[in-house]
């Protein structure tokens, strides 16, 4: 019997995790067609302050504008909207569809006290909200 080399050893252990893991994938992802208000997913987000302002920035790739809804309370941010799902040419296959389709919702735990709703801006497949701090500052009467 001949030796196994270790790094060929280490390929082929490496490629068979791939393997199972896609086919767990495959059985547990299935793109849903004809339901898609039933289809939920949450768009990641980052948010980022300094002394005057508070920015949420989220991610809403092959989002369009009209089918996208914010609301601003006292409590946070709700972020409310439809991803459509692209067509697939009649002679095309998908091979992987990771970016979830469907209908989605993001809810946004961000006390909105002391700040002020400053713009809002939607480009390259990114919602930027902007809320600037109010001014703590009390004048002082002479």
């Amino acid at each position: 019997m001949a030796p196994v080399d270790p790094g060929t050893l280490m390929w082929a252990t490496a490629c068979e995790m791939i393997e199972r893991a896609e086919r767990l994938h495959r059985q547990f992802f299935h793109p849903i067609i004809a339901i898609a208000s039933a289809a939920r997913w949450e768009p990641p987000i980052d948010i980022i302050a300094n002394d005057s302002e508070a920015r949420i920035m989220v991610a809403l790739p092959g989002v369009d504008r009209d089918d996208l809804k914010v609301t601003i309370d006292d409590d946070g941010v709700s972020v409310v909207g439809l991803r459509r799902q692209g067509t697939i040419p009649r002679d095309g296959t998908a091979v992987r569809l990771e970016i979830p389709y469907g209908r989605f919702e993001r809810r946004i735990a961000f006390p909105t006290t002391g700040l002020r709703f400053g713009q809002s801006e939607y480009r390259n497949g990114c919602l930027a909200l902007t809320f600037f701090k109010e001014s703590m500052e009390v004048p002082i009467d002479g």
